[in-house]
């Protein structure tokens, strides 16, 4: 049960995202050229994630997954060095590439030679992140 479920979620989210456009590079670009040919429609994506999420959060305290586990906890509101930099690196891969890890997983199939090239690049940052947020903090905590 839990990997049909699973399955109908991945699909939906990758449904979701190619019926927005946002497996479309250049929408995604439209979105990041404030001051040229703007394009707002990802925002209209995002409220549409935001929001639903904003609920989910307010009614799962005391309520359990359909399929057992746990829902994770709140994430920290702080803000320190790794989720800064990780934040400024995500944006810069966003915008050189105009694809974040979501759109760039659904569009692999049909994104040729460029989709696999970012899916590369995105798997070797996942696996580089550990060593590089460790290093990160030792350059915190000396200073």
């Amino acid at each position: 049960m839990r990997i049909l479920l699973s399955l109908l979620a991945g699909a939906l989210f990758g449904g979701g995202l190619f019926v927005s456009g946002m497996t479309d590079t250049t929408k995604v670009q439209g979105w990041l050229d404030v001051f040229g040919n703007w394009d707002p429609t990802l925002a209209f994506v995002m409220g549409g994630a935001i929001i639903p999420m904003f609920i989910a959060w307010r009614l799962t305290p005391g309520r359990r997954p359909l399929v057992g586990g746990e829902f994770p906890s709140l994430p920290r509101p702080e803000l320190d060095h790794r989720l800064i930099t990780g934040s400024v690196l995500f944006g810069m891969g966003w915008g050189l590439a105009g694809l974040c890890p979501g759109p760039a997983v659904a569009s692999i199939t049909y994104n040729g030679m460029g989709g696999l090239i970012f899916m590369a690049a995105m798997l070797v940052g996942m696996g580089a992140a550990p060593a590089v947020g460790r290093g990160l903090d030792r350059m915190s905590a000396a200073a």
